[in-house]
């Protein structure tokens, strides 16, 4: 046992060891990339699986016939993977490869690392990862990034490095650790000697890129370590495939988790942070669409269309795309010059979420402008507090400071309960006594004397009791109604307490989810008038407003340009209050219809699963 303690001991050692060498090539990388990405304001990529490799290889018609697909939605360079389950035949990249360089595409490679028959050991737990504690999988995944390296400049590693692998292989290295600790350590590990090492002897110059999945809140107890391996690699590549949001098979995943993955990674890996990565799987047309646009808000310049197969095969979502594509490239140049702005929420690397899973992208999708931070976001107008902000260990002197600002800030019910200084934190929202979490559903809301009830039941994350606060909205639940969003002032700052949760690992086990949301919430059905209301807690304080149903986001550009986006099936009318009342109107960038400001107001129609982008 206590070799292999000493064996992480040694790893963590080995992540110092790396951060100082590739810290030493990070100015000579950074030149490059910004010579790269300020050739076009927005760039298409697709991705080759293994299968579609070979099948290339060997259909020479079907080879023909690439470039024009190809073409057609703009994509200028390929990733052909040489590894997914099995290996493909250096013969067979070349070929492949040849064929599209001489038609003017750029190449890549790409490794899926999953286990085949006789590749590596499959993990001993249901989603079939790599066993990487295993010496055979840590062997042959070198061995053929070894053999493939020289073929490319750069590889891209998707999204399969990480492990959920409990055999007792692990169990005994693991020791004392727990799992999540024991796992980063292990995939930085794996990352240089199965990666980095194999793949620069083999071919010193090339550029290796990590490509981290959708999950973010789950990254920790797989293996991922955001802030270790955007140091260990060149570059990062982000998930924003949300797919459809009311459909099981991928989850009931939010399109605003697209943004929030891509920003939050960006706030450590910064510069590295190079393209965001969606596919097609669950997606109708506007759903393949809207990945594209929450990729490019969130700051990509790059694109990787997931995956060539699905462009041979045809998709309902290629037509819609190929029409907005003038749009997303306008857009991407915009974003470059006028980042999102708007509330921070704060989520530290490597934090547990309570029962808080992905709660950023369901307060996206109320219409918040959301934009994640994984340090403390200073000097801001107005905050949110998950539960993730709760590990800090600093958490406690920031609130304080905040609070000195007079600025507002936002706290769920699960920060509260997991904090450090509970119950200083619950007098300062004007709530009695330390809130301790107490999962419940509400069936229905009253606002404005109108009963609203919830087909899917309001989730509320403790029963919390009033000192203070002002109870802004209540829940009706077993007989009794409960505090679903409240306020209190103190010093000249505003508290605002949000008493919704999304999911804990216990909502996970019940249905046998492991990653991604595993039902659908009643917060995505409250009423315009609560929607509302939540909403100004967080756009007041920095001059605008906006009137809208749920699932219509707001991103801001800058000061003074909005992009609203409705992901509803019907058409909406939202009023939109500007700081600026001078500049007499706004004008849709996409569409040129011109609205005229009635002093600061405007009324917008957004026609169902649209969006449109106001300056002045």
């Amino acid at each position: 046992m206590a070799r292999e303690v000493q064996g992480l001991l040694a790893v963590r050692k080995l992540h110092r060891q790396y951060i100082l060498l590739i810290t030493l090539s990070v100015l000579q990388f950074a030149s490059k990339q910004t010579l790269a990405q300020d050739a076009a304001p927005l760039r298409w990529c697709v991705y080759v699986t293994n299968g579609s490799v070979q099948k290339l290889a060997s259909d020479d018609a079907a080879l023909a016939k690439a470039p024009e697909l190809l073409r057609a939605l703009r994509v200028t360079k390929v990733y052909l993977e040489f590894f997914r389950e099995t290996p493909v035949s250096n013969d067979d990249i070349k070929k492949v490869a040849d064929a599209l360089s001489k038609e003017g595409f750029e190449i890549g490679g790409g490794i899926a690392t999953l286990p085949g028959e006789n590749f590596g050991v499959r993990e001993t737990a249901k989603l079939g990862w790599f066993n990487w504690q295993a010496a055979k999988t840590r062997q042959d995944v070198a061995a053929v990034v070894a053999d493939h390296a020289p073929l490319f400049n750069e590889i891209i590693v998707d999204d399969f490095f990480c492990t959920n692998d409990m055999s007792e292989e692990s169990v005994l290295a693991k020791g004392a650790l727990p799992w999540g600790d024991y796992r980063r350590a292990l995939l930085a590990q794996a990352a240089q000697e199965c990666i980095i090492l194999p793949a620069k002897t083999a071919n010193p110059s090339i550029t290796l890129i990590m490509k981290f999945p959708q999950w973010y809140d789950r990254f920790h107890e797989f293996g991922y370590d955001v802030p270790i391996e955007s140091t260990m690699f060149e570059r990062t590549w982000v998930g924003t495939e949300t797919r459809g949001p009311d459909t099981v098979r991928y989850g009931f995943t939010q399109p605003y988790q697209g943004f929030v993955n891509y920003r939050w990674i960006g706030s450590i890996a910064g510069a590295k942070n190079a393209g965001a990565w969606f596919d097609h799987g669950d997606c109708d047309a506007n759903d393949f669409v809207d990945q594209a646009y929450q990729s490019v808000l969130a700051g990509a310049r790059e694109i990787m269309l997931f995956a060539y197969g699905d462009i041979e095969g045809g998709h309902p979502g290629h037509e819609v795309l190929k029409k907005e594509q003038d749009n997303l490239a306008r857009l991407a140049d915009a974003v470059q010059q006028s980042p999102v702005t708007g509330v921070y929420g704060y989520k530290p690397p490597n934090t547990d979420a309570g029962p808080d899973l992905f709660i950023m992208d369901y307060v996206g999708m109320l219409g918040v402008p959301l934009v994640p931070a994984s340090t403390q976001p200073l000097g801001s107008r107005v905050l949110f507090l998950p539960a993730q902000a709760a590990a800090d260990p600093g958490i406690g002197t920031f609130v304080r400071d905040v609070i000195a600002r007079q600025s507002s800030i936002v706290m769920t019910a699960g920060f509260l309960a997991m904090a450090p200084m509970r119950e200083d934190f619950a007098r300062f929202a004007g709530l009695r006594g330390a809130v301790k979490l107490e999962p419940m559903r509400a069936s229905s809301m009253h606002v404005r004397g109108q009963k609203h009830a919830f087909a899917n039941g309001l989730d509320l994350a403790a029963n919390l009791a009033i000192d203070s606060a002002k109870p802004l909205l209540m829940a009706d639940t077993g007989g009794r109604q409960v505090p679903f969003f409240t306020v209190n002032e103190i010093d000249g700052a505003k508290i605002y307490v949000l008493n919704t949760r999304t999911f804990s690992q216990a909502d996970y086990d019940a249905v046998g989810e492991v990653l991604l949301p595993p039902r659908p919430l009643g917060l995505m059905e409250l009423p315009d008038a609560a929607v509302n209301t939540i909403r100004e807690a967080f756009t007041v304080p920095l001059g605008y407003k906006l009137e809208a149903p749920v699932r219509v986001t707001l991103q801001p550009l800058g000061s003074d340009q909005f992009v609203i986006q409705n992901y509803t099936p019907r058409d909406v009318a939202v009023r939109l209050s500007t700081p600026y009342a001078s500049k007499g109107s706004l004008t849709d960038q996409f569409s040129g219809r011109t609205h005229k400001l009635d002093g600061r107001q405007t009324v917008i129609p957004i026609a169902a699963r649209s969006r449109v982008w106001l300056a002045p």
